[in-house]
């Protein structure tokens, strides 16, 4: 869990198939929870009346999701309902990675998705090279990766910047200063000044559109 710059350990991989890829145009060019497999299907689970606690990929236009993530040159595939999905670390309808493919489901949490994302936008070219299942990176990065996914959200109309910071909350995300909303604006110095580093934000904050060279 994300604890001002902390992160907790990954876990391990579980491969499968029957895997879908988005076609999107080409453009030249660890997740910090811990919920328990019970807790996860309660969060995701369509009740009878009402949303799913967080939002899911099955909720939103997929399209968008795709094109924003293939400006970082990275292309999102789906698993077929019920299979295991490749890359994923925490697994159930947690995203994975593998190479330059950010697999998902339907009922992967959009969250899950973005975070992935961003810790393939903060890796090193070395370790994006060898991409399978586990990101690596240390606390700080983790810091930055879900400054990260906050970002990208904000890229998103049907997400935005509020629902991803709820989103984070429901999920587990854990900050020193509480809630994610409150680590985003007055904890999260040194994450943003790690992007803007590594070219990933400029000096006001937007996304380059870039990912870590070094």
């Amino acid at each position: 869990m994300c604890l001002g710059s902390g992160f907790m350990p990954r876990g391990s991989p579980v491969p499968s198939d029957g895997e879908l890829e988005i076609p999107v145009p080409r453009t030249p060019g660890g997740a910090p929870r811990a919920v328990p497999a019970a807790s996860a299907a309660a969060l995701t689970a369509l009740p009878e009346f009402g949303a799913p606690a967080v939002l899911l990929l099955r909720s939103i236009d997929r399209v968008p999701v795709a094109l924003l993530l293939d400006r970082f040159g990275i292309d999102l595939t789906l698993a077929a309902h019920g299979e295991q999905i490749p890359g994923s670390y925490w697994g159930d309808s947690e995203a994975g990675l593998k190479g330059e493919q950010l697999h998902a489901r339907l009922d992967t949490p959009v969250h899950s998705i973005l975070h992935e994302a961003g810790h393939y936008i903060c890796m090193s070219p070395e370790r994006r090279a060898g991409l399978d299942t586990d990101a690596g990176g240390d606390d700080l990065e983790e810091a930055a990766v879900c400054y990260l996914q906050v970002l990208l959200a904000g890229e998103l109309s049907a997400v935005g910047r509020a629902r991803m910071l709820a989103d984070m909350d429901s999920w587990g995300y854990s900050f020193r200063l509480g809630s994610t909303r409150a680590w985003f604006e007055g904890d999260a110095a040194d994450a943003r000044a790690w992007l803007e580093r590594h070219g990933i934000i400029d000096a006001r904050g937007s996304l380059t559109g870039g990912v870590r060279a070094g």
